[in-house]
């Protein structure tokens, strides 16, 4: 592990046609420590929990839904998921932890105490990114819309569409609910956006390109930032990437 206290300055690199007011606001954070992550972890979802971390591993065959060591990055429980299946986003509910799969169309539910498999959802579309504001799961599946849905039945309750200067934003991936919001990975970008669960409208932006730059692995497309666990005792976030060997905390500051 390695402390660090690095004010990081962002940039919003928006594209908006003539005349339009950019309204979203650009965030500023702080690297408070680093951390080992597996760098051949393909990360999907990322939960803290109880000073551990819980996180959902992809790709067809090499899936797994894992309990980590955060001090030290060693993996403590790991489960594999079936070859059949390409793992996704993650979120606990309760007791319990729910797994989306990519184009399967099942969400696994397991034991949070044991990782052991207790029961499944089915649903339609893909999965991509998931989680829990203690009432409500919130879903995306790769397009530009957020599905509100019953922690118990999976059922959608609402949809709204995600829109950023008065534009759909698709590629919306791993999720985190922190309140009255959604935190959001834009898939294959370095950004991450703050989204009004309610209204669908992003509010700020984060540009993780510092981070990128300090953890991908060179000359890997697929080494792209995806990972936001949220720990509300001390209001820090857990940012890492697909194949990254390094999990950030952060810090976010505003003007």
């Amino acid at each position: 592990m390695h402390k660090m206290s690095v004010l990081i300055p962002l940039i919003l690199a928006s594209f908006l046609p003539f005349g339009c007011e950019q309204t979203t606001r650009s965030l500023d954070y702080q690297i408070l420590q680093t951390y080992d992550h597996d760098p051949e972890a393909y990360t999907q979802g990322l939960v803290f929990h109880d000073g551990y971390l819980f996180e959902s591993t992809g790709r067809y065959g090499e899936s797994t839904l894992r309990k980590v060591d955060i001090e030290t990055g060693r993996v403590i429980a790991r489960v594999a998921v079936d070859s059949d299946y390409f793992a996704e986003g993650l979120a606990l509910v309760g007791s319990e932890l729910v797994q989306l799969t990519w184009k399967a169309g099942i969400a696994f539910v397991y034991d949070l105490e044991t990782l052991e498999l207790k029961s499944q959802h089915n649903y339609d579309g893909e999965g991509w990114g998931l989680c829990f504001d203690g009432t409500s799961l919130f879903m995306s599946d790769g397009g530009s819309k957020l599905f509100e849905r019953d922690p118990e039945t999976f059922e959608i309750l609402s949809e709204v569409t995600v829109l950023q200067e008065g534009y759909s934003l698709p590629q919306l991936n791993e999720l985190e609910c922190v309140g009255d919001f959604v935190y959001a990975n834009v898939y294959l970008t370095d950004r991450i956006v703050k989204i009004d669960k309610r209204s669908g409208e992003v509010v700020d932006e984060i540009d993780g390109s510092s981070l990128s730059l300090l953890a991908r692995r060179p000359n890997s497309s697929d080494a792209v930032l995806n990972g936001i666990a949220y720990v509300e005792e001390t209001g820090v976030f857990l940012v890492t990437g697909k194949l990254w060997a390094t999990l950030f905390a952060i810090r976010l500051t505003e003007d």
